[in-house]
């Protein structure tokens, strides 16, 4: 399995965080001496500070679990069951292996967890994410940089994986548009500024349980 790079004990991913250690667990008194609470509590029993994200507090399986329970846009899709960032990625993960074969485990294992910060921000629409402004921004990449670090992966993607993994996920935004968003393609085209050919798919959401398993199973087949 891939392990952090900062992490040398193997059994210190497992060890439940002190109830004592900085900012991650400050009080959450309304006294002014004291910082509000930045942390949030993982069903795991990891206390995640969204402040200042340690790798030590990221599992996988808090991941999985919130990214099934996510709806991409804004729940606005159609059928029983929203259209989860989980089953996005996945579908991101699907189109990147079709385009290039022979990309390497780690740029594949990036490219299924390149929305995992959203288990803690959630999937924000872009029009509301340029309202909220840099803040929101620097949140949600300080969680994707613990993430990434967590499972052996650089914090700061190399420019040319960004970049394939972009591709892939326009792509996914535009078939998802289409597919189950209510997007005439000659309008989704225009909104996402897609310009490419995209493969022919027909793409259905799953239920979240379904989603998560999916997700879980398709991580460690690339970590094990």
């Amino acid at each position: 399995r891939l392990e952090p790079a900062a992490v040398t004990d193997s059994n210190a991913a497992r060890t439940p965080p002190d109830p004592r250690r900085g900012r991650a667990l400050a009080s959450s008194s309304t006294s002014p001496d004291k910082p509000p609470r930045a942390w949030q509590r993982m069903l795991s029993g990891r206390r995640l500070d969204i402040l200042d994200p340690s790798p030590l507090d990221v599992e996988i399986e808090d991941v999985a679990l919130g990214l099934s329970r996510v709806a991409r846009w804004n729940g606005q899709t159609v059928g029983d069951h929203a259209f989860t960032v989980a089953k996005h990625s996945i579908l991101v993960l699907d189109l990147l292996e079709a385009a290039n074969r022979d990309a390497p485990r780690k740029l594949r294992l990036a490219t299924l967890l390149h929305d995992a910060s959203e288990y803690v921000t959630s999937d924000l629409i872009t029009p509301f994410k340029a309202a909220l402004g840099p803040g929101y921004k620097g949140v949600e990449n300080g969680v994707g940089r613990a993430v990434n670090l967590r499972f052996g992966l650089p914090g700061d993607l190399p420019d040319a994986w960004a970049a394939e993994i972009k591709r892939a996920d326009k792509t996914a935004a535009f078939l998802e548009a289409v597919e189950v968003a209510g997007f005439a393609p000659a309008e989704a085209r225009k909104v996402l500024a897609y310009r490419r050919r995209a493969p022919d798919m027909r793409l259905e959401a799953w239920p979240a349980e379904r989603a998560r398993s999916a997700y879980l199973e398709r991580f460690r087949a690339l970590t094990g």
